[in-house]
């Protein structure tokens, strides 16, 4: 069954089966690669996405169940205004590898849109389930204080 989605602000029709995982109609449907693979099972954040400003797993959301409009990591910056997480991850220089880094970026991105001035304690269980093979966790941590402090500056 068609139907259309709207991502990043653009509709998209998908003529896919209701029980395929958004990570793969993103990634595979639309070319929309930044989401990256991780686990399958929710319990990496590789896959993290945003349906209606919520930070969801998108391996574990079936298209037939995408409730709203979905922001991937293509979504959040371009080129010329590069969002304030994705510049504080810069600025830290957060990405080792950088594979788990989009679906960091998505959940902290979540985190400050509903917290602007987390604690420590507030970013840990926010961040939490989104892993990181390289352990760049307190990096990640002072990116997350670092744009919390800029968006309440600006």
């Amino acid at each position: 069954m068609a139907r259309t989605l709207t991502i990043n602000g653009t509709a998209h029709a998908v003529d896919l089966p209701d029980n395929v995982p958004l990570l793969w109609v993103l990634r595979d449907a639309l070319h929309l690669t930044g989401t990256k693979y991780g686990c399958g099972v929710a319990a990496c954040g590789a896959c993290t996405v945003h349906i209606d400003g919520e930070a969801v797993r998108s391996c574990q959301v079936a298209l037939g169940d995408v409730w709203g409009a979905v922001t991937t990591i293509e979504g959040i910056g371009t080129p010329d205004a590069v969002a304030v997480v994705q510049q504080a991850w810069i600025d830290h220089q957060v990405a080792q590898c950088g594979y788990c880094q989009s679906g960091q970026i998505m959940q902290a991105a979540a985190l400050l849109a509903q917290n602007v001035a987390p604690t420590d304690d507030d970013i840990d269980e926010a961040m939490n389930g989104n892993l990181c093979r390289c352990g760049t966790y307190p990096r990640i941590r002072a990116a997350i204080h670092d744009a919390a402090k800029k968006l309440q500056e600006a």
